[in-house]
């Protein structure tokens, strides 16, 4: 079997965590922690970084921070993973479901405004599958109406929108270190912010709002979290951000070669890099067309069968049973391109055989007659 999208372990992964393991530092505090959140920080060009459990604690985290609670709004995509979803209904506030763009698949920044009311607070632009939300369009929306914008960047750690990378361009941008990311913990997360006072908020909360006292005792002012990430993970981590320059180049050649062997098969809308942006594919994903010999959902059963792991975009946030009454735009295109979508094996270590293979099978159902 081909997968999906599975980690890349090939440099000090063993090496740091055993050094976790000789000394006893496994859990929350270790130096590991401390040197994952700086490197992060250096490597996304954030002043402050945040680990944390796994990515919706991020995302929970930058809500709660922000101040955002029961009768706030928050606009976000429904053509998303649930997690930042989910999240906005951990502090009480509602969901605002908002389009996506046919040819990059992220949040329509253009639409944005029509759904801002007196209740609405933040914007969570999603940057799914490693392309960027239109942020300029974002951020003028948010500076318009004094909204926070808290960016999503879990899929595209490394993608870059006019020189600045996703995740540091809004108020806070979250990660997920989940074991298909680009660079992975296992499971963990980030938070990121240009605001010192939001970083210090953040690492607070996350330590269960934990003060030590003079006697080495513990005080807790208000309701905290146990979001901080144990220095294992941060440990795993920082060996992965080693690597991940490395990772980046592989997923973006590997896109090249799929487009160059996927552009003049008809039926198929490929994915598409904009001006300005560098795309880091984290999953290859296309649209398969009604022209197309077979469904989205027939390639897939070929696939499998050709022992060749795919996946259809996600399901749509706002036909699921706990979020059928949030409001929205009509969310034509999300429908569209959900019921279209496939992703494609987009692991760092998919060979080119196996990108040609994948590309050979898909060309023969294209020209069956």
């Amino acid at each position: 079997m081909i997968p999906l999208c599975v980690p890349e372990i090939r440099g000090n992964e063993w090496k740091y965590i055993k050094e976790c393991l000789d000394t006893n530092w496994v859990s929350t505090v270790g130096s590991y922690v401390d040197k994952f959140e700086r490197d992060f920080a250096d490597f996304v060009k954030a002043k402050n970084a945040v680990a944390t459990v796994n990515g919706t604690s991020a995302l929970h985290l930058a809500l709660k921070v922000l101040g955002i609670g029961v009768g706030d709004e928050v606009i976000v995509p429904s053509l998303t993973f649930v997690a930042p979803v989910n999240a906005i209904k951990y502090v009480g506030a509602q969901p605002v479901f908002v389009d996506v763009c046919r040819d990059t698949f992220v949040m329509d920044a253009d639409k944005i405004e029509e759904l801002v009311t007196s209740k609405t607070k933040a914007i969570l632009p999603v940057h799914i599958y490693g392309n960027a939300v239109d942020m300029d369009k974002v951020m003028e929306v948010a500076n318009k109406y004094n909204l926070f914008v808290i960016e999503d960047a879990t899929e595209s750690l490394g993608t870059l929108y006019k020189g600045r990378y996703t995740g540091t361009i809004g108020h806070i941008g979250c990660f997920s270190f989940n074991g298909n990311k680009l660079i992975t913990t296992g499971a963990g997360g980030m938070l990121v912010t240009n605001d010192e006072e939001i970083g210090k908020r953040a690492k607070f909360l996350s330590t269960q709002a934990k003060i030590t006292l003079e006697n080495r005792g513990f005080y807790h002012p208000e309701v905290g979290y146990n979001y901080r990430m144990p220095n294992i993970l941060a440990a795993m981590g920082c060996a992965q951000l080693e690597n991940i320059n490395e990772y980046i180049e592989i997923k973006r050649n590997n896109a090249k070669m799929y487009t160059d062997l996927l552009k003049d098969i008809r039926g198929i809308t490929l994915p598409v890099e904009k001006e300005g942006i560098r795309h880091v594919h984290w999953l290859y994903s296309i649209l398969i067309e009604d022209e197309f010999p077979i469904s989205r959902d027939e390639l897939i059963k070929r696939m499998f069968h050709e022992q060749i792991e795919t996946r259809p975009f996600f399901t749509p946030v706002h036909t699921m049973p706990a979020y059928v009454n949030c409001r929205h735009d009509g969310l034509e295109t999300t429908m569209e391109v959900s019921l279209k979508g496939i992703n494609l094996p987009s692991s760092v270590s998919l060979k080119i055989e196996e990108i040609e293979k994948i590309c050979s099978i898909i060309r023969k159902i294209a020209e069956a007659k």
